[in-house]
């Protein structure tokens, strides 16, 4: 007696889930693809809505940058954006990550971020001045740590890249 193994069914079946597979990465790559250009939507729209501008319509303030009783508006849109967040089930964490996206689209740069460049050679600068200014605060404070060995070769390095020594500290 030969046994007798039917693959139809099966690979019907496998070949009708790959192709809910593939659909479904499509819409993802799809969504995840349009997320850049939502968020500097939304970020636009707070601009144009927020931003404080002179009579010749020159941004003088930009929404993130507003305190006191200017920054309430933006305040009550936070809320705003927090609530509709949160209600579609994301947590605090993505809630904020979102909302720091907004604000980089928005212009804002986080403190500790390179500006100005994005070349090797500025980032390079800005890490040594952030290495060579942690030992000096190490130093300052009494602390004994090997770095402060190498803190001449860095700064050498530092000046010979154009840096200047009397920006350090």
């Amino acid at each position: 007696m030969t046994n007798v193994i039917t693959t139809t069914p099966v690979n019907a079946a496998i070949g009708e889930a790959f192709g809910i597979v593939t659909e479904a990465r499509r819409k993802l790559v799809k969504a995840a693809k349009g997320t850049g250009a939502v968020i500097q939507g939304y970020a636009d729209a707070l601009c144009m809505a927020y931003n404080v501008s002179d009579t010749s319509g020159t941004n003088v303030t930009a929404w993130y940058e507003l305190v006191g009783k200017d920054k309430k508006g933006i305040k009550a849109e936070r809320a705003a954006f927090v609530a509709d967040m949160t209600e579609s089930g994301f947590n605090k964490g993505t809630v904020d990550v979102y909302w720091q996206r907004v604000k980089e689209a928005s212009g804002y740069v986080p403190k500790g971020r390179v500006t100005g460049g994005t070349d090797v050679d500025s980032k390079t600068m800005a890490e040594l001045k952030t290495m060579i200014n942690r030992i000096l605060k190490a130093e300052e404070e009494g602390q004994d740590c090997n770095a402060s060995m190498f803190k001449a070769n860095l700064m050498d390095v530092f000046e010979g890249m154009g840096g200047d020594i009397g920006t350090l500290g």
